[in-house]
């Protein structure tokens, strides 16, 4: 059973990442401070996989604190580097703060893969690389446009960081270009778990549709789309968690060509918000109370995935639908909400 470090695994897409490792015969550690996040989420991964995880509740922005994770542990194989603020809007609004968490953390986990001679780097980025794109689908070859925020910078960054790192260092590395995920696992044990308000879509309908929300907002009906809202590709977050098991498959039967490769983690198919919100009206038998709003710094109109290159180089096959990820997300709204 190899050792994987997985940096913010109390998140969202951490915690299903997680329990997904183990399930297929990974040994797990955990690396996060739950500033975003809670620690109770350990309790649904060991419930699903019948593992308990130790989580190190450290800021790995703080070199002597990362730096001890690896002391402990010089037998790691491979780190899955989730840990990162992820707000495009508050990324907007306080810049500094996304440069200096995002950044820092990940330069620490780095010269301590290189001191402890860990091998395998999988690196959590996202589909804010490509900017405002002039077409969609997007291939990893598409042009890297100005990002459109502070968040979308970082991942730029971060990208460049290990892809010139890797150079220098005996460590072979995949950065994963997520679109939208959602949903929650089918145990319903684990699930997003906004703190403040919701970021992403799929918390803010159900948060609506729950009561916890008053009224949800959609930014913006007048973009050259089909009905006037944004287009995102949205994925389910169980076929997101399975892909970077596969990434660690690839990497330590050393299947990579190079020592960074890149692949685009969408289901391929363009979603508009306001067709989002019919499908969650249509599955959970919910009219759901929003308004058109301006629209929101740091969006783009539209983009989603190509992703031939993970369905033909990782064997990467995405299984769940749009009304999959909604009637998860909704079981679990409805659980969470029961609970409180």
């Amino acid at each position: 059973m190899k050792k994987i470090l997985v940096t913010g695994g109390c998140g969202y897409i951490g915690s299903h990442t997680i329990a997904d490792l183990i399930e297929n015969g990974y040994d797990v550690i955990c690396a996060d401070n739950n500033s975003r996040s809670k620690s109770s989420v350990l309790d649904g991964i060991e419930k699903i996989t019948g593992k308990k995880i130790k989580n190190y509740h450290v800021d790995l922005c703080i070199a002597d604190d990362t730096h001890a994770i690896f002391q402990e542990n010089p037998d790691i194989a491979g780190v899955i580097h989730f840990a990162a603020y992820k707000s495009v809007e508050e990324s907007v609004g306080d810049p500094l703060l996304y440069f200096e968490n995002n950044i820092n953390s990940l330069i620490n986990i780095l010269r301590c893969c290189i001191e402890f001679d860990v091998p395998n780097f999988v690196f959590s980025s996202s589909c804010t690389v490509y900017g405002n794109p002039d077409t969609s689908p997007v291939t990893e070859s598409s042009p890297i446009k100005k990002p459109a925020s502070p968040y979308g910078s970082t991942k730029q960054m971060g990208e460049a960081i290990v892809q010139q790192t890797v150079d220098s260092a005996q460590i072979q590395s995949i950065l994963l270009r997520y679109f939208n995920p959602v949903g929650a696992h089918p145990s319903n044990e684990i699930g997003e778990l906004p703190i403040g308000k919701p970021a992403n879509l799929a918390p803010a309908i159900t948060q609506t549709a729950i009561g916890k929300l008053s009224q949800m907002q959609v930014f913006g009906e007048d973009y050259d789309t089909r009905d006037g809202s944004c287009i995102r590709d949205f994925i389910h977050v169980c076929d997101i968690a399975h892909a970077h098991t596969l990434a660690l498959h690839y990497l330590i039967d050393k299947k990579n060509q190079t020592n960074c490769e890149i692949f685009n983690l969408g289901t391929g198919n363009g979603i508009t918000v306001l067709e989002m919100i019919r499908c969650f009206e249509a599955i959970s038998g919910t009219s759901l109370n929003y308004r058109i709003a301006d629209r929101r710094p740091g969006d783009i109109p539209a983009i989603y995935a190509n992703n031939e290159k993970a369905r033909q180089t990782l064997g990467w096959q995405p299984k769940y639908s749009l009304e999959d990820m909604m009637r998860t997300a909704w079981a679990w709204e409805q659980k969470i909400s029961s609970r409180s």
